[in-house]
């Protein structure tokens, strides 16, 4: 069974309500913003994070526009040195590749080795759209069932992070 199918059923099996649509290839957030389009829903972009010693997984959840450092959402997951975890990992604990990176793939992480966290802007998202395992296909849901039915039901409490719209100007040295 495709990985796409056995994310629908279980999303069928949890009483989610979902609208999905197929099309071409998207493995770019600018790519996934147009096709998802008429979903109606907030693009949720996704990076699968570790720290160097790769003792610990984290998929991070975020809006397309939010400028990513590293450094802070290491501080905030309590995490040292946060940096992008290896493809291997990837398929192993979510069975997806890059370019198809989505919270979906938590259902196949039956060890919990993945922690989860969430730009705190998406917390009130009426409707968030992701991949289902493949960047041929999308989904969106109410945030309410992606938060209190979903990441519930599979046992995950996400971790919140503020992430900001702008990278901050470093300071200069006078």
């Amino acid at each position: 069974m495709s990985e796409f199918r056995r994310v629908f059923d279980a999303l069928d099996a949890m009483g989610i309500a979902y609208d999905a649509i197929e099309h071409e290839p998207a493995a770019h957030i600018d790519r996934c913003m147009e096709v998802m389009e008429g979903l109606n829903a907030t693009v949720v972009k996704n990076f699968f994070l570790c720290p160097r010693n790769r003792s610990r997984f984290y998929l991070l959840l975020t809006r397309p526009e939010a400028k990513l450092r590293t450094s802070d959402i290491s501080a905030q997951a309590g995490a040292s040195r946060l940096g992008f975890a290896p493809e291997d990992r990837l398929a192993e604990l979510l069975h997806e590749q890059p370019g198809a990176i989505s919270p979906m793939g938590l259902i196949f992480d039956a060890g919990h080795a993945v922690t989860v966290l969430v730009d705190e802007a998406l917390r009130c998202a009426a409707r968030l759209a992701f991949h289902p395992c493949e960047n041929t296909r999308s989904l969106a849901m109410s945030g309410a069932d992606f938060f209190d039915v979903f990441l519930k039901q599979l046992g995950y409490a996400p971790v919140f992070v503020t992430i900001h719209d702008f990278l901050e100007p470093k300071e200069e040295n006078p």
